[in-house]
């Protein structure tokens, strides 16, 4: 099912993003497929087949549903919701130390796809807890989780702080998917406080910048080190998945708000909101604390900009300019900031971003700790000596970085 829900996965871009028609009939067949070969396994005959990895197959079933209208599609897809791990998140339970992490993460994506279509709270619930639990408990500073592919007990992070198999890519992946659905059904800036850190962090950092190479692990034990991939060497997952990276860098900059425009991310771009309104976003951040926006109208128009807050930015330290005027803002950390006007073209708003350094603790609060600046997490270049297998040959555990630890003392 794993491998089965990837090309649906692929099938369900094409149509979508590159509007292919052939790829567009090809899934719904394969969902008719689906519908059929499902349709002689009663719930609990489901239940246990579920009890392996299984990736998305109920959210790209509840896609094919919002495709066709077909209701035989979504029936399906809440067949594909794993009991086990659904019922203890909707008494608010966190059962998940020791479940493999990356398994439970595109279930809940596929969740919160299903409650989206159906309206279904106690699910949209379910989903928002385990987004608080893994982010809240489970996430080290730079916005990963898991040692070994597994959640480790929230009370103790010695076990990952001594492991040479350190969170995993994948599931960076996943949790920003899983916060941008969770984003659309609530604009939270929590949930695009922690896209940004995992996003600067994680992501951005797993592909090697001069030599073509994803990573699987990222371990947090001092001075030990990353395995890059090889093309026509190595296909782990989070190369899959590390391929998609770059072409969602754009997706979460914006969201469309009932009265205008959330800006979540700074980030260079330009968004066409229609052919009368382009936003253009101007900035070099992380390496200057400010961005810049301009507003590009055909006519005066009238609608509120949300300016996120990050939750790095002390309360009294955010401050927005609209053509160099101050705008009184009253805001927390980790919030958004409405600027509402007539806009003319030609307006710009400034945005101030001052970072200041950080020290954040495991989340089992221990004394090994993360330093900060602003939202990016500051490393120690520490030698490239014994860097065994940095390159990944074909080799079933080439992922993994092999070579001697360095005493913890």
């Amino acid at each position: 099912w794993y491998n089965v829900h990837k090309t649906f996965a692929g099938l369900r871009d094409a149509w979508q993003v590159a509007g292919k028609q052939p790829a567009r009939d090809l899934l719904v067949g394969l969902g008719d497929w689906c519908v059929d070969l499902t349709s002689n396994l009663s719930d609990d005959q489901m239940q246990q087949m579920l009890a392996t990895e299984y990736g998305g197959m109920n959210e790209v079933m509840a896609d094919i549903h919002a495709m066709t209208g077909n209701e035989a599609y979504l029936h399906v897809a809440k067949r594909f919701t794993h009991r086990a791990l659904l019922d203890p998140l909707l008494r608010g339970e966190d059962r998940l130390t020791g479940m493999h992490a990356n398994t439970q993460i595109p279930k809940m994506i596929g969740m919160e796809r299903i409650a989206a279509l159906t309206g279904d709270e106690a699910a949209h619930a379910g989903a928002r807890f385990f987004w608080e639990t893994v982010t809240g408990h489970r996430c080290v500073a730079f916005g990963g989780n898991s040692v070994a592919e597994h959640f480790n007990d929230p009370r103790d992070f010695m076990g990952m702080l001594k492991h040479r198999e350190g969170p995993e890519t994948c599931n960076t992946y996943n949790m920003l998917r899983l916060s941008e659905q969770l984003f659309i059904a609530e604009p939270r800036a929590a949930y695009a406080d922690y896209y940004e850190r995992a996003l600067y962090n994680h992501i951005l950092s797993a592909i090697h910048p001069d030599i073509p190479g994803y990573v699987y692990f990222t371990p947090i034990r001092p001075m030990h080190y990353r395995v890059y991939s090889q093309p026509d060497q190595s296909f782990w997952c989070c190369v899959g998945t590390g391929m998609e990276n770059p072409g969602q860098y754009g997706r979460f900059i914006y969201a469309r708000a009932p009265d205008g425009i959330y800006i979540n991310l700074f980030i260079a771009s330009e968004l066409k909101v229609t052919d009368d309104v382009v936003l253009r976003q101007d900035t070099d951040f992380p390496f200057e604390p400010t961005t810049r926006l301009a507003v590009n109208l055909g006519t005066p128009s009238t609608f509120s900009l949300h300016l996120r807050h990050p939750a790095w930015v002390d309360a009294d330290a955010f401050a927005v300019t609209v053509n160099g005027t101050p705008v009184e803002t009253i805001s927390t950390p980790s919030s958004f900031v409405e600027v509402r006007r007539e806009w003319h073209d030609g307006d710009v708003v400034e945005v101030a971003l001052p970072m200041r350094t950080s020290v954040e603790r495991l989340p089992d609060d221990s004394d090994w700790v993360a330093l900060l600046h602003g939202p990016l997490v500051l490393a120690c270049p520490t030698g490239g000596h014994d860097l065994v297998g940095l390159r990944a040959d074909d080799a079933r555990m080439g992922h993994v970085a092999h070579g001697p630890l360095v005493p913890l003392d």
